[in-house]
């Protein structure tokens, strides 16, 4: 199929997509390269071949193999691989403005995309969080459900004309969306710019709930395509400071320390590449800021609870290093800055909305003191420093 990549209403350049593997086998023409995913701009400026990072990155839109109960979802979705997604609609996402059209085709950005037009999300909500839904049921695959990456069982909806994310926990661990809300409390306290979780439910199943932080002019750009081809990697830190400032965004080491203090408080081991970045205008490539901070699920040590005793620290992620979170305290500049009396409270806060959902998690009065008590301990240390 003969294709042409957009960004908007932007023709970024044309090629040869291979429907039956799923890669691009050749590009044609680059048409506006300045409006490709960073990444593959990258690699263009650097001479490198962008066939194969065209198809690296379009499958990575979509949903990893590694998805929790991925296969129970494909079987209801009735397909084999997450990948035959990607050709259901557009590849077009909610995080970005990219997509694919036929080169034959006049099918125009306004027509089709998900920040401008509904989609049914109901049934791809049951599916993802079971409700034991009839095979017969047929479900719309003209959804941006198709282009949402992680581990986590996800689903976007729509309310009062709002795009909004669900996320649930991993397999049986219930605490991941609890700690998106902890997390949002948090940095609402501290002034941390962040995008706000709420709790729902679905299905019987506690998720998380947080409205979509991109719009139909902006896309967000992950700390991994900024550093794409970097080879000192140890720099990365102070690399990545230096490209955000460069292209005019303010309080770089400011906002990037207010999240790996919240990292040091929730003991977060996932602070991955990926999730975390920039906020990019598409129509004039101005970078706006920094975005939010978001995803924040995989801490407290939901991955290592023991129901004997409480692991008081950890490692958590630094760019490309894996260390332990009190190796993150060397890295802020002025610790002073923070001013922790405005937790106060919180571990109580967060206690009652354990107990609150309680009937539902069933878990245990043990387990949340024990959480609890960690939360309080990273607290008070952090004070002493």
């Amino acid at each position: 199929m003969k294709c042409t990549l957009m960004n908007k209403n932007k023709e970024v350049l044309v090629a040869e997509y291979n429907e039956a593997l799923k890669v691009f086998t050749d590009i044609y023409e680059i048409k506006n390269i300045e409006y490709a995913p960073l990444v593959l701009f990258n690699s263009y400026n650097k001479d490198i071949n962008i066939t194969p990072v065209l198809t690296d990155w379009f499958k990575g839109r979509g949903i990893p193999s590694w998805r929790d109960d991925l296969d129970l979802l494909l079987a209801k979705l009735n397909i084999t691989s997450p990948e035959e997604l990607l050709d259901k609609a557009f590849g077009l996402s909610l995080s970005d403005q990219y997509w694919v059209r036929q080169t034959d085709s006049n099918i125009e950005y306004k027509d089709i995309n998900f920040f401008e037009h509904d989609f049914e999300d109901s049934e791809f909500t049951n599916a993802t969080f079971g409700n034991g839904l009839d095979s017969s049921t047929k479900i719309s695959l003209i959804s941006p459900n198709n282009t949402t990456d992680g581990r986590l069982k996800k689903t976007w909806i729509i309310e009062n004309s709002k795009r909004y994310l669900l996320k649930g926990g991993y397999k049986n661990e219930v605490m991941q969306p609890f700690n998106e809300v902890l997390a949002s409390m948090i940095c609402e306290r501290l002034g941390f710019d962040h995008v706000t979780y709420t709790l729902d439910i679905v299905n019987e199943k506690i998720v998380s709930k947080c409205e979509c932080f991109i719009n139909q002019d902006t896309e967000l750009i992950p700390a991994h395509q900024i550093l794409s081809g970097m080879v000192e990697k140890e720099n990365a830190y102070e690399e990545y400071i230096n490209i955000l400032e460069w292209n005019g965004i303010d309080n770089v080491r400011e906002k990037l320390e207010n999240m790996f203090i919240l990292d040091y408080l929730i003991l977060n081991e996932d602070r991955h590449l990926n999730n975390f970045g920039i906020i990019r205008d598409v129509n004039t490539l101005e970078w706006i800021d920094m975005a939010p901070i978001f995803d924040n699920g995989q801490s407290l040590n939901i991955l290592d609870y023991n129901d004997e005793e409480v692991i008081i620290n950890g490692q958590g992620r630094f760019f490309y290093n894996v260390d332990t979170f009190d190796s993150i305290i060397p890295k802020i500049k002025n610790i002073k800055r923070f001013d922790l009396s405005k937790l106060d409270g919180v571990v109580e806060e967060f206690d009652d909305l354990l107990h609150k959902y309680q009937n539902i998690t069933k878990m245990t009065d043990r387990r949340i003191n024990k959480i609890c008590t960690l939360l309080m301990s990273r607290i008070n240390k952090l004070k002493r420093i």
